[in-house]
């Protein structure tokens, strides 16, 4: 999934990929402010209490990102901000990994959703 944002690939970076801003805009992920814990971003989500662990910040728009879900299982997220011609644009790569159709509907809507929280933010 993408969506053009109106502002530049730096600004998009450098908001998303501040733990500290995802309740702002990653509703799907966070449903309160993030907490640290050891080290660990640790967040209350729509899936229960859950840990996210970003790439180390680079230069590439690389917001690659880890999800350990309450029962242990951890989910890799891809997910870039790149220069468009007109600002930015944001891919968030949805993996169906053993989801049924309607459960992967629900998750690409909820990425969609936060996609638009992200760029209501600029």
């Amino acid at each position: 999934m993408s969506r053009v944002f109106r502002v530049s690939a730096a600004e998009v970076y450098e908001f998303a990929s501040d733990p500290a801003n995802l309740h702002l805009w990653a509703g799907g992920l966070a449903s309160a402010p993030v907490r640290v814990v050891d080290g660990t971003v640790v967040v209350e989500s729509p899936m229960g209490e859950v840990r996210v662990r970003f790439v180390e910040t680079n230069n590439f728009g690389v917001l690659d990102h880890d999800v350990e879900l309450p029962d242990g299982t951890v989910v890799t997220n891809p997910m870039r901000v790149f220069v468009h011609p007109e600002g930015a644009e944001v891919v968030f790569t949805v993996r169906q990994l053993g989801m049924s159709e309607s459960e992967l509907a629900a998750d690409c809507a909820a990425v969609a959703a936060d996609l638009e929280r992200l760029e209501k933010m600029f």
